[in-house]
């Protein structure tokens, strides 16, 4: 099996031009297809697919000069490139004689023993490359990526009836460790896994909304975070993919399903029918179940019985309302389903016919039940699957439920509690298992190698120390793990207290210590509610030494004894992005959004964020212009509340060092931190604190200030971010010394708090803490 080092995408389209960015994301030289243009520009519609990928929000490169790796070609001129690549992927457009077609071309210019796959999302995979060569359909097969591929952890493989073994693995080893993905083999039936699953759901919906005359504002309130379910719910979601695809998929399910005994519900109801004529698409046509009103910015929602627009309405479900303070989807699901109001009901009716619908398909479309739970949770983040979400609500009490509505219970699910069995995972101290719906017993999962998940080694082996907010847990091979379970990660002082008992537990007992949480993100930085409290209380000397104790911890982290690695992922913000900057090294995940973002509630980094940005950009300039440049550079980052969009971003702002690695894959971020940290521990040597760093001093902080000065007489700050960044400025420059000062690192640390302190002391500082806790966004005040 030869190696895939170089690519081509055929069809510059939202999908191809999108999975080329990733391809290239990865250092992956991707040749880009498209039809050919004019004389004058034969290559425009694949440069214009690409640009647009540059452009796009969220942006679908690491970083833009990665658009240099994807080149633009046409199909009449550079097919015979496809030679020298070894995976081609095919993105036309759902037309199977517009693929065949293609391939038809794609065979004559391909070279023996290539891969060729296509990213159909409905179309059998078969039928595309039915009749052609041999050495072909060998190597053939389904790649069928989620929108955006980026950022949508799944693809569905779907090997046709010729596909060499070694090629389904080589591809899905690919897809997995080098572009990051959730692999789940799929079989070539009518939209796959996720897709079929997925539209079903969305059918229920439409089938109860109309029965039992939900609003789109509640279906939209009851599929989403109350669930586990993304925020865009249901119908948010559906102008995000255009309610075009999402008919498009329903009609495909329903001519391509003829014995499927749902059938009947992939029908695209007669009010998006509607909509549908009267080009209500969605945001690509401004306007779908929603719509941004132009006079004022706010969002109103369709009434879809009169297919009038109205200001959205509040949605009132008591059950919703006590939801709210269970914090667990685990536990708050079968709250929710057992409540007794139209909550309840509606979910109950949702997630049976789920249950009832995907059951049998087990065999059909997958041969496993975690495959459809995989496919639901990285295709459509779901943060249970359809038999996970079965287990929390009890399989026994489903059924129960079931024939007391005298439904039909699905034979496999009648067969397995037969059996015995009463869940669909069972889960030891070393192992998961889960039911073979169509072998009648529990199988073991397969070991993932380089996947390490915390849960499941803490399952093996208790936590060596453990509190509310944070544990100690032992990963073998002598290295300890800091993991924090707090509520987004905040950090106080169960946190702090467990880092530097992790220290001193690894000075003593390991090799090395690793940071690293497997929760929705790293850390979103310091408990503000705990800092307010005591601004508010006028409890400074306790926040002094709250503010002392994170200086100290962040210092313990970067001269330990021995390595420290930080494995951030997701939001790394304010302390979180601190205690990161601290480590000897970071092992960060690809998908990274880090930076340190305290003025947005009206302080500044102040557990050495200031002084550990300075140094990693001061150092090394070559002059004092060179230093002044950098000194600014480092103001802008802060002062603007700077946050990458991945993890080469933040190495660009300065968060990461150039050393510091990037895993693609979330999931082995773990495991690649302790990797990373036993390699460095096989020659590790700390520093000690400095006292060398060079700083502007009273000339510099007064060029800043002028800065400071000007931006708000243009109206660009107000009165209060001036204060804020007078603040900034005094710390980065190192106060009011004259000449050519040198300070040391305690020296800057020392200024920090005390701006920090002095900031939130002040009423407006206090009320943008109380706004961002209120409402999640910014105040300007």
């Amino acid at each position: 099996m030869r190696p895939l080092t170089r690519a081509a995408v055929l069809g510059a389209g939202t999908m191809g031009s999108r999975i080329a960015a990733h391809l290239a994301n990865v250092g992956i030289p991707t040749l880009l297809l498209d039809l050919a243009g004019p004389p004058e520009d034969r290559n425009r519609l694949a440069r214009v697919g690409r640009d647009a990928a540059l452009t796009q929000k969220p942006a679908a490169f690491f970083l833009p000069e990665f658009q240099d790796r994807v080149i633009p070609g046409n199909f009449d001129d550079d097919l015979p490139r496809l030679a020298a690549c070894d995976w081609i992927i095919e993105a036309v457009a759902e037309n199977l004689e517009i693929k065949r077609r293609l391939l038809e071309r794609v065979e004559k210019a391909r070279a023996s023993g290539s891969v060729v796959s296509t990213n159909t999302s409905g179309i059998p995979v078969a039928s595309i490359a039915e009749g052609f060569t041999e050495d072909l359909r060998r190597h053939w097969l389904g790649t069928h990526f989620f929108n955006p591929p980026r950022y949508m952890h799944l693809v569905e493989i779907i090997p046709g009836p010729d596909t060499l073994p070694e090629v389904v693995a080589c591809v899905s080893d690919l897809c997995d460790r080098r572009l990051g993905k959730g692999v789940v083999a799929a079989k070539d039936t009518p939209n796959f896994i996720a897709n079929r699953i997925g539209t079903f759901s969305s059918a229920v919906v439409f089938r109860l909304m109309q029965r039992d005359s939900y609003t789109v504002e509640e279906i939209d309130a009851l599929t989403g975070p109350a669930i586990g379910h993304p925020k865009s719910a249901t119908f948010r979601t559906l102008d995000l993919v255009g309610l075009d695809v999402a008919a498009h998929v329903l009609r495909n399910l329903h001519q391509n399903l003829p014995a499927d005994p749902r059938r009947d519900w992939f029908c695209v109801p007669p009010f998006v029918e509607q909509m549908l004529e009267r080009k209500w698409l969605g945001d690509k046509t401004g306007q779908g179940f929603y719509r941004k009103e132009k006079s004022d910015g706010e969002i109103w929602a369709l009434d879809w019985k009169t297919l009038e627009y109205r200001p959205r309405q509040k949605v009132r479900f008591p059950s919703l309302d006590m939801a709210r303070n269970i914090d667990q989807t685990r536990q708050r699901l079968p709250m929710l389903l057992a409540a007794g109001d139209r909550a309840a009901q509606f979910l109950w009716n949702l997630y049976s016919e789920v249950f009832v619908y995907a059951a049998p398909l087990v065999g059909e479309i997958c041969d496993r039940v975690i495959d459809i739970d995989h496919a639901m949770r990285w295709g459509y983040a779901q943060e249970l699957g359809p038999f996970e979400a079965w287990d929390v609500l009890g399989v026994e009490q489903v059924v129960a439920r079931l024939r007391q509505d005298k439904r039909e219970v699905p034979a496999v699910v009648e067969r397995m509690l037969a059996s015995g069995a009463r869940s669909f995972y069972q889960q030891s101290d070393c192992s998961t298992s889960y039911f073979d719906l169509c072998g009648g017993r529990y199988q073991p999962l397969e070991p993932r190698p380089g996947i390490l998940i915390l849960k499941d080694v803490k399952r093996a082996r208790r936590p060596l120390q453990s509190n509310a907010g944070a544990s100690l847990v032992d990963l073998g091979d002598g290295v300890l793990c800091v993991e924090f379970h707090s509520k987004m990660n905040a950090i106080g002082e169960d946190q702090i207290s467990m880092l530097m008992a992790g220290l001193k537990e690894t000075t003593a007992n390991f090799e090395a210590m690793i940071v690293a949480n497997q929760g929705e993100n790293f850390s979103v930085g310091a408990n503000l509610v705990l800092v307010l409290m005591a601004a508010q209380g006028e409890e400074w000397d306790e926040l002094d030494l709250g503010i002392r104790r994170f200086q100290q911890a962040n210092l313990a982290l970067k001269y330990a004894p021995k390595p420290v690695v930080a494995a951030p992922f997701g939001m790394a913000l304010g302390g979180g992005c601190e205690i990161s900057m601290h480590c000897a090294r970071n092992q960060a995940a690809a998908e990274l959004y880090m930076g340190l973002v305290e003025v947005g509630v009206g302080v500044i980094p102040g557990a050495g964020g200031t002084k550990e940005l300075l140094l990693r950009l001061t150092d090394g300039a070559p002059d004092d212009a060179a230093l002044e440049a950098r000194v600014r550079q480092a103001f802008e980052t802060i002062g603007y509340a700077r946050v990458s969009t991945s993890a080469e971003e933040a190495r660009r702002l300065g968060f990461l060092r150039p050393e510091d690695r990037v895993s693609i894959h979330r999931e082995r971020v773990v495991a690649e931190a302790k990797a990373a940290a036993l390699d460095l521990a096989a020659s590790y040597r700390p520093g000690v604190p400095r006292s060398d760093i060079r700083v502007l001093g009273e000339a510099g902080l007064a060029t800043l200030k002028m800065g400071i000065y000007l931006a708000r007489q243009g109206g660009y700050i107000s009165d209060y971010d001036a204060v804020v960044a007078g603040k900034l400025a005094h710390v980065l420059c190192g106060g009011r010394l004259s000449g050519r000062p040198i300070v040391s690192e305690q020296y800057l640390l020392d200024l920090e708090r005390e701006a920090f302190l002095s900031l939130c002391g002040q009423r407006q500082t206090q009320e943008r803490m109380q706004h961002m806790l209120k409402t999640g966004k910014p105040l300007r005040n």
